[in-house]
């Protein structure tokens, strides 16, 4: 393993390279405002303040552009004034980089504080590598995995890496920032989040009270004092600081934000020293915040809870709001409709060892959109097939708890520790009592009760705590979050399991190859949802198929009056497209985040209920009447909404025209005062025209000096008497008149009652809103639901989809499809498949490419998209209920985890053998062909024996060890089908149709030929296989193709030979009853790959002794 370093990069330090200063006039905070993007103003407007850059290189090959530094002034006042300032002069904006000076730059640099940015391969590479970068630099010792934010080195004589001398403190960092930044354009990297993660646990100055700070808290400004203690207060998130229209960062944080998010690195200068500061712009926040939650941090938005024109002093600022991946609830970073989970996991007394009694509580929620699960299994495997349905992107863990966090959260989930009190199980229950009522009636045991309540303390204490009282912050109670009216505790008896083997496996949710195309999933392919609702209820109903017959056969009989009713379908397709996300729409109305166009949304949807009850009114199914039942128009809340809310709103709520007229008499009143006043001015300037005589008057208005009339110097000597001066330009002179300062007065006095007025009017038509939640989810719920229904009767009738029947004791499927591949595909050949109570296990043979995995995956397709309640893609179908779904499909590695193809396969093949039951559908795809044929071919015969013998779940088995297929005989549960093969002169054709019986021939060498394998390898192949023929010292199992002259030899197979003779040789060995034993006895699931092979070494051995002995 390789590692190297990739650069190193100077954050601060007397480098060759000049400050300059940005200096501006002050601006009044009315036009601060009004000032442009600042990106565009550094650009396209530098009057306002003189940005300097120095030359860019982008290779790092030369000096590094040079920084923009604002020296502001002292003063406790003056801090908010000053770095708005700063920023409006265009200090800050995306298109500076940062900065790469030279390795020569470096050797030429006194003092150092550098970041040193490593690749690596696992712990030990790592820990290797920052070891020997301590030493060079005058270190004693370093411990990977230490809490400290930083490696620090006080040394006189210390060397950086070329040997040349470094002088004073040195702080050493170990981050791999070259890879950081991810454009939306680019899928996520799990390994690669779970490294950038852990690096970041075990030292980052970007979380936590900044040290230098910390020197002198006691002399800190008050701004900076905000800062400092909002700061310590949330040591686990990176705190992003509201100034004016910037949220800003300092010290450390500072330095981390300036290079993840590609932004400027300023400072901030005050009485007690400088500060590194980085700002983003407040309204385009989000993409940046994105960026900062794939480096694995936590982000605190600190917001100013004050308005600055209405305080003297320092505004009061608090955390608003803690950002993280499974607490996201702002739609920009949420990205599309599906669910997004946070998970808590307690365990009872021996969480994470070996005893019996261990028990795992398990919560998940949605924030955004109130969804809340809870159950409680019995081990970590069953934890991770329970997180696999719900994919959560968080995860927090109670005391106790010692799971392999990667393998039961899978790699790009942030898991981390939270506090122990959280978990305790008097503080638990309360919590779920003021939620949800009594929960010893609503959960099952004390582990649920823990890990519910513990996640409602981590979703509150995201939220802020309901800090502050700007239009931003939560309303409410603390932090309390009333939307969440409904906890589900379920049991995973209840449902199909799918475990992520099977869901990868499968492609439900993601495509499993690299060179796939886009929509090529089930979820894809069966996706005729409306609306966002159905949308999810689509992914849940999915990942979670019944179990119970009566509730799988309401949905099927709720499909089939879809399917039969076209122009039904059509126009409930039609109304649910203009149901909005009610689910989180209503969750910001309750947060107290939700703007006016929101609550115009949730209207417009409730308008739409009334006519879809209407198509529902003569339903016949149960399911639907039932959905018509409950279908709650919400009438007094949408009427409140369309007379209190304007019909296009703005987005911002506290700069009027957000209520209607007529609402409020006291509004109306003072919008008719404002509005005669501002029609007075519009007449003002004909009239003083006429009276003056100035045909070039003009009356205007700016946000500092207010109303004015602007005459030009060439027309001064006509002003009247009565002209008051206001202000001098270049070219003209600004007058106000006493009638006009009053009639101003008269309506900024009005202007700003009506925008109070009108943002009190507003907060309590969304309390009133937020007071129906629970009634507005049950609708979301009822509206989901029929939007699924209403999908799945398109797709039927759209691709002759058949309605299954569920319940039955065999797998009786007639001209069955693959629901994705047909799609793809210009022509598709249906198969039958027959697997019944006698004969549950088929062997299934054939060429590669003819079609043995999408036949096996077709399958199991057919029996998820049934059991979901959906149609199938077959002329008939009857299935049993199946429990499972186990997959062992595909080859894949795990090369960071120490695992082979081989080690994973026998893995899965382990929980497959140990979890099935009579009632499961297995899928065996090539067991075996990671390790030599002999090898291989024992392990298939023996699990073969071991489903048939002590499982007997339905399987479908897809090998090409030819041997294998003379089982049937010993085994009257076991049948072989194969895809038929035909000759077209030297190649051959796959008609991808089963038939029963074993396959002549695997074809490899014309496989191999269709994917344009260069003609002598291909030629070559066909002359060894020939040799081989003709030499009868050859083994039997070598494999072989087919051509003209041998069209009847086989793979493991000579035409002519005897039953006996077939099965000499490694067949008989294999099956003898001390080879079987042995690999019975085989624990595949806790050996290493070294430990595996040398196993497989002995049964090999044993073989050939066996042979040899024949």
């Amino acid at each position: 393993m390789a590692e190297r370093v990739d650069e190193v990069l100077t954050l601060r330090g007397d480098v060759d390279r000049h400050e300059h200063e940005a200096h501006e006039d002050e601006q009044p905070r009315d036009e601060q405002r009004d000032q442009p993007d600042p990106v565009q103003q550094r650009e396209d407007d530098p009057a306002d303040g003189e940005i300097h850059e120095g030359p860019h290189d982008p290779i790092g090959e030369g000096v590094g552009g040079e920084r923009v530094t604002r020296l502001g002034d002292e003063g406790a006042d003056g801090d908010d004034r000053e770095i708005a300032q700063g920023q409006q002069a265009g200090q800050h904006g995306d298109s500076l980089q940062p900065q790469r000076p030279a390795q020569r730059e470096l050797e030429r640099a006194g003092r150092l504080d550098v970041v040193l940015s490593v690749q690596f391969d696992n712990d030990a590479v790592e820990r290797r590598l920052i070891d020997d970068v301590g030493q060079r630099v005058g270190q004693q010792q370093y411990a990977a995995g230490a809490a400290d934010e930083s490696v620090e080195a006080a040394s006189e004589g210390g060397t950086d890496l070329e040997g040349h001398c470094v002088r004073g403190w040195t702080r050493w960092y170990h981050f791999p920032f070259g890879r950081v930044t991810r454009h939306r354009s680019c899928p996520r990297d799990p390994q690669y989040i779970k490294a950038t993660r852990a690096s970041l646990s075990r030292m980052d100055a970007a979380v936590g009270a900044p040290e230098k700070m910390a020197e002198q808290a006691d002399e800190l400004t008050p701004m900076m004092s905000q800062y400092y203690e909002l700061c310590r207060a949330y040591d686990d998130s990176l705190v992003l600081f509201q100034v004016g229209d910037f949220y800003e960062a300092f010290c450390g944080a500072a330095e981390r934000v300036a290079r993840l998010c590609e932004i400027t690195l300023t400072k901030r200068e005050d009485s007690t020293g400088q500060y590194p500061m980085a700002g983003i712009p407040i309204d385009n926040a989000e993409s940046y915040v994105e960026t900062l939650l794939d480096a694995g941090y936590r982000v605190a938005i600190a917001d100013q809870v004050e308005d600055p024109d209405e305080v003297s002093g320092i505004v009061e600022r608090a955390v608003t709001r803690i950002i993280t991946p499974g607490t996201l609830t702002e739609d920009a970073l949420l990205g599309s409709p599906d669910n997004n989970y946070v998970a808590a996991l307690t365990a009872s007394a021996g969480g994470g060892g070996a005893s019996d009694e261990t028990r795992y509580g398990l919560a998940m929620l949605d924030v955004s959109t109130g969804d809340f699960y809870a159950t409680s299994v019995a081990d970590t495997d069953a934890v991770a097939d329970e997180v696999g349905r719900f994919a959560p992107a968080e995860a927090i863990v109670g005391p106790g708890v010692t799971v392999d966090e990667d393998a039961v959260f899978g790699t790009a989930a942030m898991v981390t520790p939270y506090d122990e009190v959280v978990f305790e199980r008097e503080a638990a229950a309360e919590r779920v009592r003021t939620y949800f009522g009594q929960p010893d009636s609503l959960l099952a045991d004390d582990v649920e009760v823990r890990a519910c309540g513990a996640l409602l303390e981590y979703a509150e204490y995201t939220r802020g705590g309901g800090a502050g009282t700007s239009d931003e912050i939560a309303e409410g109670e603390g932090g309390r979050l009333d939307y969440l009216n409904h906890l589900t505790r379920y049991d995973p008896r209840e449902y199909m399991l799918l475990d992520a083997v099977a869901l990868d496996s499968l492609e439900l949710f993601e495509r499993r190859s690299v060179r796939g195309h886009e929509g090529r999933t089930l979820v894809d392919t069966v996706d005729e949802t409306a609306c966002a609702l159905g949308r999810r209820r689509l992914n849940d109903w999915l990942r979670r198929p019944l179990l119970d017959e009566g509730r799988i056969e309401r949905r099927h009989e709720a499909v089939a009056e879809l399917v039969g009713d076209l122009q039904t379908r059509e126009r409930l397709h039609d109304l649910l497209a203009d149901v909005y996300d009610l689910e989180r729409l209503i969750s910001r109305v309750s947060r107290g985040r939700a703007n006016a166009r929101d609550l115009r949304s949730l209207a417009a949807t409730l308008a739409v209920v009334p006519d879809v009850r209407e198509q529902l009114a003569d339903a016949e199914s149960d399911l639907l009447s039932d959905l018509y039942d409950g279908l709650d128009p919400l009438a007094d809340v949408r009427e409140e909404i369309e007379a209190a809310i304007r019909a296009d709103p703005p987005q911002e709520v506290t700069e009027g025209d957000v209520i209607r007229e007529g609402y409020d008499d006291e509004l109306d009143d003072l919008r008719s005062t404002e509005q005669s006043g501002k029609q007075w001015i519009d007449d003002l300037e004909i009239n003083e025209r006429e009276r003056t005589g100035i045909d070039s008057l003009k009356v205007g208005h700016n946000s500092v000096h207010g109303y004015y009339i602007e005459v030009t110097n060439a027309n001064l000597d006509s002003v009247p008497e009565d002209y008051q001066r206001r202000q001098t330009l270049k070219n003209s002179e600004r007058f106000v008149t006493p009638e006009l300062k009053e009639r101003e007065e008269t309506i900024m006095r009005a202007e700003s009652a009506a925008d109070d007025l009108e943002y009190d009017l507003f907060r309590k038509v969304r309390s009133t809103v937020a007071e129906a939640a629970e009634r507005v989810q049950t609708l979301a719920d009822r509206l989901a639901t029929l939007d699924v229904l209403v999908a799945f009767g398109e797709v039927a009738a759209a691709h002759d989809y058949c309605r299954p029947t569920v319940g039955g004791d065999a797998i009786d499927i007639s001209a069955g499809r693959h629901p994705v591949v047909e799609r793809a595909e210009e022509s598709f050949v249906p198969n039958d498949a027959d697997l019944t109570p006698d004969a549950p296990f088929a062997i299934i043979t054939g060429p590669n490419m003819s079609g043995k995995s999408t036949y096996m995956r077709q399958v199991a397709l057919i029996a998820v998209l049934a059991q979901a309640g959906s149609f199938v893609p077959a002329r008939e179908a009857t299935l049993p209920v199946l429990d499972r779904v186990f997959t062992r499909v595909g080859a894949s590695d795990d090369i960071a985890g120490g695992r082979s193809t081989f080690m994973i396969e026998m893995t899965e093949l382990a929980d497959i053998l140990q979890g099935a039951s009579s009632d499961s559908l297995i899928l065996l795809d090539e067991v075996g062909r990671g390790t030599s044929t002999a090898d291989g071919l024992a392990i298939a015969r023996a699990v073969t024996e071991h489903i048939h013998d002590e499982i007997g779940a339905y399987t479908l088995f897809a090998t090409h060890h030819h041997d294998l297929t003379g089982i049937a005989e010993d085994l009257a549960g076991v049948h072989n089908l194969h895809f038929e093969t035909r000759q077209d002169g030297d190649g051959v054709v796959f008609e991808h149709s089963v038939a029963p019986g074993p396959a002549a021939a695997s074809y490899g060498i014309e496989v191999a030929d269709l994917a344009g394998v260069p003609e002598a390898v291909v030629e070559r192949s066909r002359s060894v296989l020939d040799g081989e023929q003709d030499d009868p010292t050859e083994p039997e199992n070598t494999q072989s193709g087919a051509g003209e002259e041998r069209p009847d030899r086989t793979n493991g197979h000579h035409p002519g030979a005897t039953a006996d003779e077939s099965t000499a040789g490694t067949t008989a060995a294999v099956t003898s009853d001390r080879l079987r034993q042995r690999l019975r006895e085989l624990d595949v699931a806790t050996m290493t790959p070294i430990e595996a092979m040398n196993a497989l070494a002995d049964l090999q051995d044993a073989c050939e002794e066996s042979r040899s002995d024949r």
